[in-house]
């Protein structure tokens, strides 16, 4: 099979970038797994990114996660697709656990950490939870409600006001 270069038409979004990592990061080790990683890793270095991005993110979206940490991100990937609340048994900063149903907006990387991103019904607001103190998920049957992942990404925002300032 020919390798087939097609021009973008545009850049992928951040939020497509962290939906195609976290679909990569609880597949495994396989041989599919990691042509998917190559092919990101691919995608990085045709992108405009500052350099500490890349050396900082690039590792934690590329490598797998071990396999407690990836079934949770299972389950937190399956609740984003099908669009339904997951609750959450969460390890806070100070140890303290908590039970949170959370309607599921994205994933994304920063820095060394997975997050999920979600309107935390305990809350009442927009939480970024860590996976690595995620203790526990479960599944629900009750439909989350729908937010926009640009809306949710701290960064979006920026980017989005320089891309007018320079258009200006």
């Amino acid at each position: 099979m020919a390798n087939v270069m097609k021009p973008s038409a545009s850049p992928l979004t951040t939020a497509e970038i962290a939906a195609l990592a976290l679909s990569l990061a609880h597949l495994g080790s396989g041989p599919q797994a990691n042509a998917a990683r190559s092919g990101l890793r691919h995608a990085f270095e045709h992108m405009e990114l500052d350099d500490e991005v890349i050396a900082t993110t690039l590792s934690t979206l590329v490598d797998p996660m071990p396999d407690p940490v990836a079934d949770r991100a299972r389950t937190i990937a399956n609740a984003i697709t099908s669009r339904l609340v997951v609750r959450l048994h969460y390890r806070d900063v100070t140890g303290r656990i908590t039970v949170r149903d959370v309607d599921p907006v994205t994933c994304m990387v920063h820095r060394d950490y997975w997050y999920l991103v979600g309107m935390c019904r305990l809350r009442h607001g927009i939480r970024a939870f860590r996976f690595d103190r995620i203790v526990a998920t479960e599944p629900t049957f009750q439909p989350a409600r729908p937010y926009l992942a640009d809306r949710f990404l701290p960064f979006q925002g920026r980017r989005r006001a320089l891309q007018n300032e320079r258009a200006a």
